[in-house]
């Protein structure tokens, strides 16, 4: 017997039990696609997670002030200072795309007729691009703003509709802040949501950062950010943060330097363990499918036991019988394992069509699935066939 007839017989058998063949390939569509569709999932997770971290700012390395030591006081001059950005800035320039330093403290703003404490935030130039600021409308400090001192202002989106309406209204605004008049030139949102989590509050108004030095106790910069230009020389910058830091500072005081590297792997280890548990549960789903498809498999061997007792005296092979019913259970399980891919695939595009997200889709994922169908056609299509070439072809013809 060739292939081709082979293919041809197994294909009138599943004819003749349309119901029972579609119900046994069904299991193998839902497996299918639950493979697709679980590392689809992974990825989608992965990317978003990354994005999220990354989108604080790409390379990033933040440092801040600890403390002097278990019993020493703490001095103004063991406080990060704008010099130490600008120390970093003419160290560090050949390793580093910008560095950029953080003042807070807090001032009371009219909003719809009352007072309300508001942070303020001074910062310069280089801000926008280490920390990833999207300017909604108007524009960013600019380094006149930070040398001249010039009384301008950037407010949150939020604040900026609370104060004014929208953000287009607060533009060239005049407002009050330690009882001067600031101009404001541009509202902004941080790219990626931190939820309260950075120095960017709700209700936030950048200011240069050579103003606000005149309305806070101590020059106090908290926290310091290095943007490097490559993501593999993170480590290597941080340690000469550290290093500078330490060398412009009075010994014993300490200096806290950290990274989004341990975030960002912290990250990665989540998802690859969440796709194998995902994926280690469609591979459940198509060990199921295999079994059923073998459970009915030894029942079609057992229907058509008559059958086969007289293909094997006029002459078949056992080989051939053997061939028969495992291809028999290979289309059933590749159909099922084709239509679960395009199943599979098309959930997600359906999804892209109505949301504006992007969703992978993986090529390896489809190849790997489609290479599971096969194996579970062939692993658990053999016990069958095997039994059924091996029938006695007397005992056979006798079966009612």
């Amino acid at each position: 017997m060739f292939l081709g007839e082979a293919v041809r017989f197994s294909a009138q058998a599943l004819r003749a039990n349309p119901i029972r063949s579609v119900l046994t390939g069904l299991g193998m569509v839902i497996g299918t696609a639950s493979v697709i569709l679980v590392v689809t999932i992974s990825l989608t997770s992965r990317d978003y997670i990354l994005e999220q971290v990354q989108g604080i700012g790409s390379n990033i390395i933040f440092a801040y002030y600890v403390s002097a030591g278990p019993s020493v006081a703490t001095a103004d001059a063991d406080y990060v200072k704008m010099s130490d950005v600008e120390a970093l800035r003419r160290d560090l320039r050949s390793d580093i795309v910008a560095a950029t330093g953080v003042m807070s403290t807090f001032d009371r703003v009219l909003i719809g007729g009352r007072e309300q404490d508001v942070k303020v935030i001074g910062t310069d130039q280089a801000y926008q691009s280490v920390r990833n600021i999207v300017i909604s409308s108007g524009r960013f400090l600019d380094e006149g703003d930070v040398t001249l001192r010039t009384k301008v202002a950037l407010l949150t989106d939020r604040l900026a509709q609370r104060m004014f309406g929208s953000q287009g209204a607060a533009m060239n605004q005049v407002i009050r802040l330690f009882g001067l008049q600031f101009t404001v030139i541009g509202t902004f949102h941080e790219k990626v949501e931190t939820f309260g989590q950075s120095e960017v509050e709700r209700d936030t108004i950048l200011v240069p950062a050579t103003v606000l030095r005149y309305f806070t106790p101590v020059e106090r910069i908290d926290p310091l950010y290095v943007q490097v230009r490559s993501a593999e020389e993170v480590e290597r910058v941080a340690l000469r943060v550290q290093e500078i830091l330490a060398g412009r500072h009075r010994a014993g005081a300490s200096y806290r330097v950290e990274t989004l590297t341990a975030i960002l792997n912290a990250a990665k280890n989540i998802s690859l363990i969440l796709s194998l548990v995902l994926i280690l549960v469609s591979a459940i789903t198509l060990v199921i499918s295999g079994i059923g498809i073998m459970n009915i498999m030894l029942v079609t061997v057992t229907e058509r036991t008559r059958e086969i007792g007289v293909r094997l005296a006029v002459g078949a092979s056992a080989r051939e019988i053997l061939l028969q019913f495992l291809v028999e259970a290979m289309m059933v399980s590749l159909s099922g394992g084709v239509l679960g891919i395009l199943v599979g695939v098309a959930i997600p595009l359906s999804v892209q069509l109505f949301a504006d997200v992007r969703i992978p889709i993986s090529p390896v994922a489809i190849a790997v699935a489609f290479g599971v169908s096969c194996m579970v056609g062939l692993i658990f299509g053999i016990l069958p066939a095997n039994r059924a070439a091996h029938l006695n072809p007397t005992e056979a013809l006798r079966y009612e």
